[in-house]
């Protein structure tokens, strides 16, 4: 099984792609139409047109992965306009957690986010003060 780390960015293309292509020709459309590097570690989203096909492509050290999902039934759960995503006009950059949900067939337009985090906290010293400080 394939294993993504907390340092590998996530990009799923935007414009669906001929499904005869394997590796050489996914690494192309990453280096030519997405204008990134195949070798960089980062895992590229590719769907066909009736969304209901899906390919993976991650370098790992000394090879390239390529994973494949066909659904039999019904069509992948994503906006391709990349809501709630960071984009530059032929990819977005999604997060691990929302890969995971559009491969377990979940909307995560329609999912809810707790939060866990705040962009601030107080920092107790050991005579007792609170000093503000923000990540």
């Amino acid at each position: 099984m394939l294993s993504l780390g907390g340092n590998h960015r996530i990009f799923l293309c935007l414009r669906p792609v001929d499904f005869r292509r394997a590796h050489d020709g996914l690494c192309a459309l990453v280096r030519d139409q997405l204008q990134d590097d195949p070798f960089s570690g980062d895992l590229f989203v590719f769907h066909n047109g009736a969304k209901d096909r899906i390919k993976l492509l991650v370098w790992d050290r000394n090879g390239f992965w390529l994973l494949y999902k066909r659904l039999e039934k019904g069509r992948f759960p994503f906006d391709v306009r990349g809501d709630g995503a960071r984009g530059d006009g032929a990819r977005v950059e999604i997060e691990r957690a929302q890969l995971s949900m559009m491969l377990e067939g979940i909307d995560w337009k329609s999912a809810k986010r707790s939060l866990r985090f705040t962009s601030t906290f107080d920092i107790k010293g050991r005579d007792g003060s609170c000093a503000r400080s923000s990540p």
